[in-house]
């Protein structure tokens, strides 16, 4: 039997890992992508004892050279199904503060990676006439906050190149899709540095990794006769 592989670039110990875990249940392998081959190792681990398959693949995604690498091995376990991009980096900062190196550094790490990832995954589906390409959108996708230009900028533009991918690869059999995260997510992370923000939400007020992850196996298994192009994710409590 044929391996059925799911990319996770932008793997952490929040969503990433979630998602990941959630496809390798229905017998997938997941692809584990990010810079840090000690952090994914110790996700594949916890994949495993679970009785899922998970395969590592280091690679600093914002090297076209490297990403090109890393799909051409995965594809080699089996062929890629899926691909879930998590990877984001957020700068909240003042206009008048941020330099041109600080702006341009959320844009590769949070859109170019993006473009880079997703142009991949096409190259190999589009012979297969199949496959999901599944972004992860935030509040700065949909309006930009106040000290969040560079975040707002690359997650906008995230999103809007996903629309045209969508509209390009449908028809020719590529779900390409974005998840809008409207809200916090309770991961662990947030909880260290956020920590104030994260006790006012109060109970079910931010977003849960599984609950997320859950949605994206729900849209990746979507009949092609109703796909979405984007989905909202928000807590029951937000307001704005």
């Amino acid at each position: 039997m044929t391996n059925k592989v799911v990319l996770v670039a932008g793997v952490g110990d929040g969503l990433g890992k979630s998602v990941a875990k959630r496809f390798a249940r229905e017998g997938m392998v997941a692809a584990l992508v990010a810079r840090d081959p000690k952090r994914l190792e110790r996700i594949a681990a916890e994949i495993r004892a679970e009785g899922g398959r998970a395969e590592c693949f280091p690679a600093d995604m914002t090297k076209e050279a490297e990403v090109i690498a890393l799909f051409d091995a995965a594809e080699q376990v089996g062929p890629i199904e899926a691909v879930a991009f998590v990877a984001a980096t957020r700068l909240q900062g003042a206009i008048v503060e941020l330099s041109v190196e600080e702006f341009e550094n959320v844009w590769r790490l949070s859109c170019l990676t993006g473009f880079i990832i997703g142009r991949e995954a096409a190259r190999r589906m589009l012979p297969r006439g199949r496959g999901s390409i599944l972004y992860t959108g935030a509040s700065g996708s949909i309006r930009g906050r106040a000290n969040f230009s560079a975040f707002a900028a690359a997650k906008g533009g995230l999103r809007f190149m996903a629309q045209s991918m969508a509209r390009e690869l449908g028809p020719k059999g590529i779900h390409v899709a974005t998840l809008l995260l409207d809200g916090a997510i309770d991961s662990e992370m947030m909880h260290t540095h956020y920590a104030e923000r994260m006790k006012q939400l109060g109970p079910d007020g931010a977003l849960h990794p599984d609950a997320i992850a859950e949605t994206y196996w729900q849209v990746h298994n979507q009949p092609r006769n109703s796909w979405t192009m984007e989905m909202d994710l928000r807590p029951w409590s937000t307001r704005d």
